[in-house]
């Protein structure tokens, strides 16, 4: 299984791990609720993985300003 990192809030990827064997308490997952892991992890159909995190620039940008977390998304 290859894990693919995005930000969820303008798509940059993040980072990739290729390991055909990691799981999925080693990614910290079954400390998300339900809801959570259905907002930020997508299992592709290849057998990958996505997760949606937040990249510095973003989290820097809701530091700075925090009505911007009305929004879904930053950059389009």
């Amino acid at each position: 299984m290859t894990v693919h990192y995005f930000c969820r809030h303008c798509s940059a990827k993040l980072g990739t791990i290729e390991n055909h064997i990691i799981q999925s308490q080693q990614l910290g997952l079954h400390k998300l609720t339900e809801e959570e892991r259905q907002e930020m992890v997508t299992y592709q159909t290849d057998g990958d993985l996505h997760i949606q995190a937040i990249c510095e620039d973003c989290h820097e940008a809701f530091s700075r300003n925090p009505d911007l977390h009305q929004y879904d998304y930053l950059i389009h």
